[in-house]
């Protein structure tokens, strides 16, 4: 949802396309092969040369591999945090749909989310250590409720010079087929 804010607000992206739109994500996955590798230890300057290029666009990284991004450069995160449970869900709905079980794991569903839970937490303080990072948490739902707000918040936070109505109006709450209902109050 991030990416596709940022691409409607006219932010360049880096993607590939190699990873098509699916049911599971029907706008797209806004994927970079090159990135899926920051982890390998066999890596060489060449391949991360795509940094280089990459100043001023958006790209998108999983949590466990902004750890690897060279210190060479700074990077404004903008750290998607969404509710565990409505991840797991989604999760276990593609993995339904592709005929596979996440029961090989041997985990719980509450022991996954702890794992997920402490994970995070290792990662934001490894961003709050890094003068290289600057870090701003979007929280899914919140942007689903408030999208413009929450998309002239994403703006300021990358320099003012996006498209705020064109990018809350690519919110789609449709999208969360897999959310689970909230409690109020």
């Amino acid at each position: 949802m991030a990416m596709r804010m940022l691409e409607a607000g006219g932010m360049p992206l880096v993607t590939d396309g190699f990873r098509a739109a699916d049911e599971d994500n029907p706008r797209g996955y806004f994927e970079f092969e090159p990135v899926k590798h920051l982890h390998t230890h066999l890596r060489s300057e060449a391949d991360l040369a795509w940094l280089t290029s990459a100043r001023g666009k958006a790209v998108k990284i999983i949590s466990f591999l902004l750890t690897w991004l060279p210190e060479t450069y700074d990077y404004r995160v903008l750290f998607m945090q969404r509710d565990l449970q409505d991840v797991l869900a989604s999760q276990q709905a593609m993995l339904e749909r592709l005929g596979e079980s996440a029961a090989g794991s041997g985990k719980s569903p509450a022991e996954t989310v702890k794992i997920y839970e402490a994970h995070l937490a290792q990662v934001d303080r490894f961003l709050a250590r890094r003068a290289c990072f600057t870090t701003l948490g979007v929280d899914y739902a919140r942007v689903l409720a408030n999208p413009r707000d929450e998309a002239a918040r994403i703006g300021d936070f990358v320099g003012g010079r996006l498209d705020i109505t064109a990018m809350a109006a690519a919110v789609e709450p449709t999208l969360r087929r897999h959310g689970l209902p909230r409690r109020s109050g």
